[in-house]
């Protein structure tokens, strides 16, 4: 992880600083966040800001939180089925700091589990190479009948619940302007976004509800794109001896780096000012949808590898879990909701270890439930007043219909003058009174777009492709659209 990115993450400089940075950094050495004060492109009380908000490395081996058993069992793993033979190496995979692996090591030869093979590198930059002996072989081997991960050491729960607190979404604010920002490419009233705003800021559960098409899933999207802050997800956390992996790089998405993995190791934000065992991301942005069961929101023991995988909620911890299509899922809607009762209201969930120990941690997520059915025939009333924000996003007005078509079509470089989508809503209402959606605009135009390059045609709304495209709308109205388009 490069103190760039993360800078430039925050907003504090841009690409172009860091690069100028670095240009300089290369002829006149020095520390990047150095640089970027002198020459006035940062503030020394930003930097020091972020510097605080990261993860401090450890220094000794209880700084860890991790017993020395616990740390020779990861470097000895690291050798066996790793294949790392250097101090480097091995911290490589630990993501712990060379000293602390240093003084793993020095445990380990003490049980006479090592033998020092010779030097690695050039003469300047050498470090031992160690062999595991008979010994070490059969440690190694205990060691991955207890557990099979090989990787990153963990964290402790503790560490990880006040790295939750730590950097919870309501610490970040969302003005007005970050929403207009993030909705910029939908059609949305001024009303909608004053709900939405407080709704964002609270932190809390929203209930996006209305008929299927008009965007409830895109709503949920640019929600989970407004969030700017850098938070730290945890390769795996440790609870009563056992591993849970959290960081999954599916999900989470690291910072951007800032250039090429060959630039001076001096750009880095340096080892040893930095915890490896978290990685700094975006705030998660999850769906779950149909697929969704309750076992999914269970910890996952793998019974062959001997760790477990974080449930979906977890890996959104500091982020957006969203719902989608509410009430479709394999898991009936009161089964789900009961379980999501105690985090929603207590901001606190329960988990159970295969042995039977059960842990807690901070719920802090924003969860959005998105439904095409009606609330009161998902949920009692006792569970829809426990979602505090419930937002309907409704079918388009004529006019915000007609705003939709004509931006799509600009985009496609295709005008749509008003006689045109007048007579398309015309059309759409003589089909049994077909309600406006917002997802019909595109459906259209994609359809005329498809009909022209089969034609091999200039595009144009000619009212035959309109009456084609209406009809695929819906296979009950097909010959319904034909005759109405071609009276028009």
């Amino acid at each position: 992880m490069r103190l760039g990115d993360i800078l430039v993450a925050h907003g504090l400089v841009t690409q172009g600083d860091i690069a100028d940075a670095m240009d300089q950094q290369r002829l006149q050495g020095g520390r990047l966040g150095d640089i970027l004060i002198a020459s006035g492109k940062l503030k020394a009380a930003d930097l020091e800001a972020v510097m605080d908000a990261a993860p401090s490395p450890p220094s000794t081996i209880e700084d860890t939180g991790l017993s020395l058993s616990d740390l020779l069992n990861l470097a000895i793993k690291a050798m066996y089925a790793g294949g790392a033979e250097t101090p480097s190496a091995i911290a490589e995979t630990l993501k712990l700091p060379n000293r602390v692996v240093q003084l793993v090591l020095e445990q380990a030869q003490e049980r006479k589990l090592l033998e020092v093979l010779g030097a690695a590198g050039l003469r300047v930059t050498a470090e031992l190479r160690f062999a595991l002996t008979e010994k070490g072989k059969q440690w190694a081997a205990d060691a991955l009948t207890q557990s099979q991960y090989v990787g990153p050491a963990p964290v402790t729960l503790e560490d990880y619940c006040n790295r939750i607190m730590r950097q919870r979404i309501t610490n970040e604010r969302v003005d007005r302007d970050a929403i207009a920002s993030s909705f910029a490419d939908m059609i949305i009233s001024d009303s909608f976004i004053r709900q939405i705003g407080p709704a964002i800021n609270s932190g809390k559960s929203i209930l996006l509800y209305g008929p299927p098409g008009n965007g409830k899933t895109s709503v949920a999207d640019r929600i989970g794109g407004i969030f700017r802050s850098v938070v730290y997800i945890p390769y795996c956390f440790e609870v009563e001896g056992q591993i849970i992996k959290v960081f999954d790089p599916g999900i989470h998405e690291p910072i951007q780096q800032s250039g090429p993995e060959t630039v001076s190791r001096v750009s880095a934000l340096r080892r040893e000012d930095f915890d490896r065992r978290w990685v700094a991301c975006k705030r998660p942005f999850i769906v779950a949808g149909g697929e969704l069961t309750l076992e999914m929101l269970d910890l996952s023991f793998n019974s062959l590898a001997k760790f477990y995988e974080a449930p979906l909620h977890v890996k959104a911890l500091g982020g957006i879990f969203t719902i989608d299509d509410f009430g479709r899922q394999l898991v009936s809607p009161e089964a789900l909701l009961n379980r999501w009762i105690v985090p929603l209201e207590r901001r606190v969930d329960y988990l159970k270890l295969h042995t039977g120990k059960s842990f807690s941690l901070p719920f802090d997520e924003l969860v959005i439930f998105s439904t095409n059915l009606t609330p009161k025939d998902l949920m009692d009333p006792a569970f829809l007043r426990r979602i505090p924000y419930k937002l309907e996003v409704a079918a388009p007005t004529r006019d915000e219909f007609k705003q939709i078509f004509s931006a799509i079509s600009a985009s496609r470089g295709l005008e749509a003058p008003d006689a045109v989508v007048d007579a398309i809503i015309a059309a759409l209402h003589g089909l049994g009174g077909q309600q406006l959606a917002s997802y019909q605009p595109k459906f259209i135009i994609d359809q005329v777009f498809a009909a022209c390059k089969f034609e091999d045609t200039t595009p144009r709304f000619r009212p035959d492709l309109i009456a084609m495209a209406i009809g695929n709308l819906s296979t009950e109205h097909a010959a319904a659209a034909q005759g109405h388009a071609a009276s028009n």
